[in-house]
């Protein structure tokens, strides 16, 4: 018979490694852990016909800016109205052909025709006032004359009788208080003679200025007249200006008020391209640099002539002038995109324009490896930033390709695979 022996030694050893297998495998499995958090997420597989690239260079870069518009008329001539009145009759629509004297609209105003009436006869009446003053003035000088003239036959007879009363009085022929009288009576009528003459002038050269009222008078009631006749005589309204009918923005049996609009006529073969660039590039346009306009059907060279100081829905309106040819179906309203050249860049790094490209800012773009498989993400300053190209002061160096594409759906990566 045989019997076991307690080993309680040998137990411990047991338990200790059971103890020791189980920290081995819990440290394991932490480390494994660890490893697997730190491993950066694998790079994705981005499909290069998906993407666009550009090789960095080194030379001459253009810089502009792009915007869109329309073509609209240099000349544009709006047709008020001068008066009151009342919309008789539209005679053409807008699009049709009209020469300087078209007749567009007929308007009434019985008031006005009634006034231009009155007026007619105001000036009859003051032409009338006028030939009744001149004939009064001229039957008074007549008057004025005779008096003198009689006056003046007195003094000449006075003064011959008291020549022949000295006569008679050197021959002791008569008294001496006869030649007294005769001489007072031939002076008295001397210095009425001198005053006659004078009032005869005096009153004649007063006629003018008479006359000289009443004709103004004249004149303001022809000038009131002629006034009432225009308004009347626009009644009936006109185009102004060759060119084709834009718009008559009134119906018939409408009352409209002076200065309302009536129409507007345009010059069809003298167009501006009115362009809306953004106002964070419009602060470089200045007069007089040219530009390219694009109408779809050719492209037209220009220069800016105009920039409107204002800025609207985050736009200004730039206007320029065409100094090429009209290229055909051009017509005011047409759709257009213009380019204007800012400056000329002489030796600059520079590449396409990325999606994501202000200037004077930083960005991170993804540049090829030399083979082509793998983009890495770099950080990239940029300058100045035209339509199509973009200067680069840091981060690239010349031949290096970048993606100019929308990565975004790619911003928690810094590594990209291509196949």
């Amino acid at each position: 018979m045989t019997m076991d022996i307690a080993r309680p030694d040998l137990k411990r050893s047991r338990r200790n490694r059971r103890l020791m297998y189980v920290g081995v495998g819990l440290i394991v499995v932490l480390g494994v852990t660890v490893g697997l958090a730190r491993l950066k997420p694998a790079a994705p597989t981005v499909d290069k016909s998906t993407i666009y690239t550009d090789v960095v260079k080194r030379g001459p870069m253009l810089r502009d800016v792009r915007g869109l518009g329309t073509l609209v008329p240099e000349t544009i001539q709006v047709v008020p109205a001068t008066t009151d009145g009342r919309v008789e009759q539209r005679l053409l629509l807008p699009g049709s052909s009209v020469k300087l004297d078209t007749l567009l609209l007929i308007l009434s105003n019985p008031v006005l025709e009634q006034d231009a009436q009155n007026s007619d006869f105001e000036v009859k009446n003051a032409e009338a006032e006028y030939k009744d003053l001149k004939a009064t003035l001229e039957n008074q000088l007549m008057d004025l004359r005779t008096k003198a003239a009689q006056v003046s036959s007195d003094f000449r007879q006075a003064t011959l009788e008291q020549q022949t009363n000295q006569k008679l009085f050197d021959q002791g022929l008569t008294a001496d208080v006869i030649l007294k009288e005769s001489a007072v009576k031939a002076e008295e009528l001397g210095k009425q003679n001198v005053l006659a003459q004078q009032e005869v002038t005096t009153f004649a050269n007063s006629i003018n200025d008479q006359l000289g009222v009443q004709e103004n008078k004249v004149e303001e009631q022809r000038a009131l007249a002629a006034l009432k006749h225009s308004q009347v005589a626009k009644l009936q309204v006109r185009a102004g200006i060759s060119g084709v009918l834009q718009e008559v923005p009134v119906e018939v049996g409408q009352e409209v008020t002076p200065g309302a609009v009536l129409a507007r006529v345009a010059q069809p073969s003298q167009l501006k391209a009115e362009l809306k660039i953004a106002e964070t590039q419009a602060k470089d346009i200045l007069l007089g640099q040219k530009a390219m306009v694009d109408t779809h059907n050719g492209i037209i060279p220009g220069h800016v002539i105009r920039i409107d100081p204002s800025v609207q829905n985050g736009t200004r309106t730039v206007d320029i002038k065409l100094d090429g040819a009209l290229p055909t179906g051009a017509v005011p309203d047409l759709s257009v995109e213009g380019t204007i050249e800012i400056e000329r860049l002489a030796d600059v790094l520079y590449v396409g324009r990325p999606v994501h490209g202000e200037p004077n800012s930083t960005v991170s773009l993804f540049r090829l490896n030399a083979d082509g498989t793998e983009a890495i993400r770099v950080p990239v300053q940029l300058g100045q930033v035209s339509v199509n190209e973009v200067e680069i002061l840091k981060g690239l160096q010349v031949g290096d390709r970048v993606i100019l594409s929308d990565m975004s759906a790619q911003d928690s990566y810094d590594r990209l695979r291509l196949n």
